[in-house]
């Protein structure tokens, strides 16, 4: 079967949405499927046209942004060749294209898959407040020409108030997720690399991005540092001219500085030292802070290298834990209930450790890989709605 897949940013830009859609991308390719993603070229040093991993990867010419939005003026003639030449078209949301995109698909006889990753909630601005409704109004467009909508989880879809208009033509296809498993001396070499003699180390993985919640986890290693003094935070992911979020980490800079080496940015880890990070942590959390967080891939990581996480208690982010058992949800911006959790995880460890097995069961790639497969080929053979 041939795939498009349509997204604003692809690899190797970092963001949950960029890995679901790379690691659904190749495992389509390895079961045998013609794949290509079309994508923006938001970084002009990227190639125009390349192949990763069995997929090949399109890039339309950026002429410029708004906010996290950009505008290429080649994207319609592209997309419009492209869709000619696929048997399914399949959308990831948020994106502004996706109404025309799936307009055009259908005006071509076209099945139309359509991903909606989560809810957009744009910075203050007057040209944001302009851009919001115009996003909305594309997205429910979109959402009137796919042939079906997939959702991560029940949990979000139902309280989604864009999800739940859909609910007619939804599909629930859990996430793509993998992890190696930590090895002995990779863990002890990152151990090393880091100095991580002092314990507990919390970790968090993530963009620094607003949505994330970062100063809630600032203000509650601070409560955790009264009762373990040697407490300190691990941080991996973009850090530095995360795209949209200068000014918010221009604000948290200040705390950073006071923490000193309490707090550590690790910069972007993958593979096996990912792995190494989970493993030498004792928590992970993820204090998401609203609905542009869905569900939270790392979180699943973690559990997957015998670490146990904490998250807010947000619609879809919450599932990971509630499914596993292993960890604790808190309510959204507390920092004393994320404290209070952090050291209730880190005293009865035993408590919220599962077998590798399990997580590996509920959630991997090959999974979702077949779901996405089944759903592709009712819609090809007519039978979708």
């Amino acid at each position: 079967m041939r795939i498009l897949q349509v997204l604003t940013y692809y690899r190797p830009h970092i963001s949950g949405l960029t890995i679901y859609a790379q690691r659904l991308a190749k495992g389509l390719a390895q079961a045998g499927h013609q794949v290509t993603v079309l994508t923006s070229q938001y970084d002009r040093a990227l190639p125009l046209i390349e192949r990763q991993d069995g997929v090949e990867v399109v890039r339309a010419p950026v002429a410029m942004r708004l906010s996290k939005g950009v505008i290429m003026p080649s994207f319609g003639n592209t997309a419009r060749r492209l869709i000619r030449k696929h048997d399914i078209i399949h959308l990831h949301l948020p994106q502004f294209d996706g109404a025309g995109l799936a307009i055009n698909a259908r005006r071509l006889g076209k099945p139309v898959v359509l991903t909606y990753h989560c809810d957009i909630q744009l910075p203050g601005g007057p040209l944001n407040s302009l851009a919001g409704p115009v996003i909305r109004a594309a997205n429910h467009i979109a959402a009137r020409f796919s042939n079906r909508l997939v959702a991560y989880t029940d949990d979000y879809a139902r309280h989604s108030p864009f999800l739940s208009r859909y609910a007619h033509k939804l599909t629930v296809i859990p996430p793509p997720v993998e992890m190696q498993a930590p090895a002995p001396q990779d863990v002890a070499a990152f151990a090393a690399k880091w100095n991580l003699r002092e314990r507990p180390i919390i970790g968090m993985v993530a963009r620094l991005a607003t949505e994330k919640g970062v100063e809630v986890l600032v203000k509650a290693l601070r409560r955790v540092r009264q009762k373990l003094p040697s407490a300190r935070v691990l941080f991996a992911g973009p850090y530095r001219n995360v795209l949209g979020e200068e000014a918010y980490a221009r604000r948290l800079q200040p705390e950073f500085d006071t923490l000193g080496p309490l707090w550590t940015f690790t910069g972007s880890l993958h593979g096996a030292e990912l792995a190494a990070l989970y493993a030498n942590c004792d928590v992970t959390v993820l204090p998401s802070l609203n609905s542009t967080e869905s569900f939270g891939l790392v979180q699943v990581e973690s559990m997957l290298c015998g670490t146990p996480s904490i998250c807010s208690d947000l619609p879809g982010v919450r599932v990971p834990v509630q499914t596993t058992g292993m960890g604790r949800v808190v309510p959204v911006g507390d920092d004393a209930a994320l404290a209070e959790a952090i050291l209730d995880v880190i005293s009865t460890p035993d408590h919220y450790r599962k077998p590798r097995e399990a997580i590996e069961h509920l959630y991997n790639t090959a999974r979702s890989v077949r779901e996405y497969e089944w759903l592709y080929h009712e819609l090809a053979h007519g039978s979708g709605v």
